[in-house]
């Protein structure tokens, strides 16, 4: 990975490669630049004694400093070892104690804090480094210390990075990535320098992405969705804007323009809910043509699905449809837009309807941080919604008899950190057991169904997918922030929904509720009767067995501090299913029939769910 840097800003060494906020401004560093800056930081991390596979920690933001340390460990020799910033101190103790790490790399004094306090229990850790701020401490240096330091290095020894790089081969460990841990302790997948590398010139290999895209990265660095698309840039040269805050992605977008982006499905469920939320509020005509464009892009995209000509009538009332609904959605998101990236959880079909329909594309890949991020993913001229695309060239997938993915191939990691059992369990004879239950259509496109883990079976004996139907609650209710459905052993399926906030609300404030207070909004019997209505009309479509018949609003949005939360943002469900257990148990009252809306449970409805 640190040869496909270098090789790449050799070859083009005035051409942008990061762009990045500063004051309120873009600022941009060429690859030449960017190499001066991260040899200049692996001289200093060798004078801190840093030897070949060392583990340095980054505990960080998204931001160009991340990707600078990143580089500058692996031209040193080093691994990094990647921590969440909202990580607990006790699990941040874990990881840097499990990976042996003695360099960790910070993004603010907040972190600088969080290490102070644990520093009787990290012991290995002989420096930190700070990007922001200063702090008066003999084990804490600055950014600008350690460049400078670097420099110092360089005067004395000019060849000692190449000389260090000279070293590296590609079977040696570039990253211990840790997994959020939905279940347990989190897990450190070793990957290669050969795994990263794989994964660029592998996506590289299939021709959609070159060096006149434009990439817009927010995604956390310490995923491995966000490591394999700076991969990928290494090897297909494009530039990246680079900007960690979440809140600001639509702003940014707009004004970097850029051609495609990576995110979770997380980005475009709250994008939609949004969207679908104001004109649910707006009411009146604009609902009617907002509705209406979508049902004239839907019969549209039948005929070009068919390969038919669209009749000239529909097509004249979509392009006026069009210009009044779809062009302002997309304009939010900048004119050089070509498609969106999604990976890291599964995206609801609907969701990525919705937003086909008004000509953004969203291509869904597929991978975990055990296969280095990307192992599938759809391609612009071949996007079928609902399934993740080809395998990628070089990688093998084949179904276990239970319907697992299995996948060999390069980017598969050499095992778990410490864990030889752990690892034996997940990999044999190079293949890796994904956790995930899947299809492969005759063309060889996969369909994830769910997590085999998360797979439940009611006591009707009908098996649940609970993934898909929080993705069909998310996607019905535009105020649904979270959803954990329930139900295994069970008579029938329920749920516990937290509501967004923001939208929520808004939604109260055009209700005229008489308290809009947040607390107050998700008590009134107003809003309950809202979000059952939509989970009324979500149940007309579902089988029988999969309706949510009952369902509880938490009292806030759920959270990392909390523990309901991974950093990653993915749900703990057996946090939910704990912190929430009495909410649960009333909804199954002890004779096992519950009333609902229209739906009655009992001896009758559990015999119907046996015989399908």
């Amino acid at each position: 990975m640190a040869h496909m840097f270098w090789a790449r800003s050799l070859v083009s060494p005035g051409d942008m490669a990061f762009s990045y906020p500063v004051n309120g401004s873009w600022q941009e560093s060429t690859w030449g630049e960017t190499r001066e800056l991260v040899e200049s930081l692996a001289a200093g991390l060798i004078g801190l004694g840093i030897e070949a596979e060392d583990r340095v920690a980054i505990i960080s933001e998204t931001r160009f400093e991340w990707i600078l340390a990143d580089l500058a460990i692996m031209c040193a020799g080093g691994a990094t070892t990647t921590v969440y910033p909202s990580t607990r101190a006790d699990e941040v103790a874990h990881i840097l104690n499990d990976s042996d790490a003695s360099v960790v790399l910070v993004d603010s004094l907040e972190q600088v804090a969080k290490l102070r306090a644990i520093r009787g229990r990290i012991l290995k850790v002989r420096k930190v480094v700070l990007f922001d701020g200063d702090f008066p401490d003999g084990r804490v240096m600055t950014l600008e210390g350690l460049l400078r330091a670097g420099d110092e290095v360089l005067e004395r020894d000019p060849a000692c990075v190449s000389r260090r790089m000279g070293t590296l081969r590609s079977d040696m460990l570039a990253s211990l990535m840790y997994t959020s841990g939905t279940t347990g302790t989190p897990k450190g997948v070793r990957h290669t320098h050969s795994a990263w590398t794989y994964e660029g010139t592998a996506i590289a290999a299939q021709g959609v992405l070159g060096p006149d895209d434009l990439q817009y990265l927010w995604l956390p660095l310490s995923h491995s969705f966000g490591k394999v698309l700076l991969s990928t840039q290494m090897a297909c040269g494009f530039p990246t804007a680079v900007d960690g805050d979440v809140d600001r992605i639509i702003d940014n977008l707009a004004v970097v323009q850029p051609t495609f982006m990576g995110a979770a499905p997380r980005i475009f469920e709250k994008v939609h809910s949004r969207i679908v939320a104001m004109q649910d509020q707006e009411g009146g005509i604009r609902r009617r043509v907002f509705e209406q464009a979508f049902a004239v892009a839907r019969r549209r995209r039948a005929y070009l699905d068919q390969g038919k000509r669209v009749p000239y009538l529909l097509g004249k009332r979509y392009d006026v449809l069009d210009k009044a609904v779809f062009a302002k959605i997309r304009e939010r998101f900048g004119p050089r837009l070509r498609f969106f990236i999604s990976g890291a959880a599964a995206l609801n079909p609907d969701i990525a309807e919705f937003f086909g329909l008004a000509g953004i594309e969203i291509l869904e890949g597929y991978g975990l941080t055990e296969s280095a991020a990307g192992s599938f993913v759809n391609r612009p001229e071949d996007n079928t919604l609902g399934t993740v695309g080809h395998v990628f060239p070089g990688t093998e997938v084949r179904l276990a008899a239970d319907g697992e993915v299995l996948l060999r191939g390069p980017g598969v990691m050499t095992g778990y950190h410490n864990m030889p059992a752990e690892t034996a369990s997940v990999l044999r004879n190079g293949w890796l057991s994904t956790g995930d239950i899947g299809t492969l259509d005759h063309e060889g496109r996969l369909r994830i169904t769910d997590r085999k883990k998360d797979f439940f079976k009611t006591a009707g004996g009908k098996y649940v997918a609970p993934t898909y139907l929080e993705g069909r609650l998310k996607a019905a209710c535009p105020y649904v922030a979270d959803a954990v459905v329930i139900g295994n052993d069970r008579p029938y399926c329920v749920a516990v929904l937290t509501l967004d906030e923001t939208a929520i609300v808004g939604w109260a404030q055009h209700a005229k509720l008489r308290s809009t207070a947040y607390a107050d909004v998700l008590r009134d019997p107003a809003t309950i009767a809202m979000v059952d209505g939509h989970v009324t009309k979500l149940n007309a479509t579902l089988n029988r067995w999969e309706t949510i018949k009952q369902f509880v609003v938490a009292d806030r949005e759920l959270s990392v501090e909390c523990g309901e939360m991974t950093p990653s943002m993915k749900v703990k469900r057996s946090a939910i299913e704990a912190g929430f257990a009495d909410e649960i148990a009333a909804m199954y009252p002890v004779e096992e029939s519950a009333r609902h809306g229209d739906f009655e449970v009992s001896e009758a409805d559990l015999a119907a769910e046996v015989t399908g």
